[in-house]
């Protein structure tokens, strides 16, 4: 199983309704995810997601791999912004074993193949 390759999960359009609908799911109210003239104020040239979403989107792709009580361990780095307007791909693969257990890569990316998150976890063979 070493090197196999997850079907790839496909999200839609990233759109500033949907962060302002996440800001309220979260309780992320940061107005750098919201606000427009904030976030160009900052240096971001307008409104960022929220990490924290498109690591969701990451768990959302590791669940339709996996069941979720076979999950042991999940963790991601933050690599780069995503702005309203681009669609997110997450795909994943096993790159090692263990005795009772599949290491596993993931990555959050844009169209332009832009990598937006990356992801570690292993599950429990099955």
């Amino acid at each position: 199983m070493i090197g196999k390759s997850f079907e790839p999960l496909y999200k839609e359009e990233i759109t500033h309704s949907q962060l302002v609908r996440y800001a309220g799911a979260s309780g992320d109210f940061n107005p750098i995810h919201t606000v427009v003239p904030v976030a160009e104020t900052a240096g971001l040239g307008g409104v960022i997601a929220h990490g924290m979403m498109i690591m969701g989107f990451v768990g959302q792709a590791i669940h339709t791999w996996f069941h979720a009580d076979d999950l042991l361990k999940f963790s991601v780095r933050f690599r780069g912004m995503t702005r309203p307007g681009e669609k997110i791909i997450v795909n994943g693969s096993v790159v090692a074993e263990k005795e009772d257990r599949w290491l596993c890569e993931a990555e959050a990316v844009n169209e332009a193949g832009e990598i937006k998150v990356s992801a570690q976890f292993e599950v429990r063979k099955g």
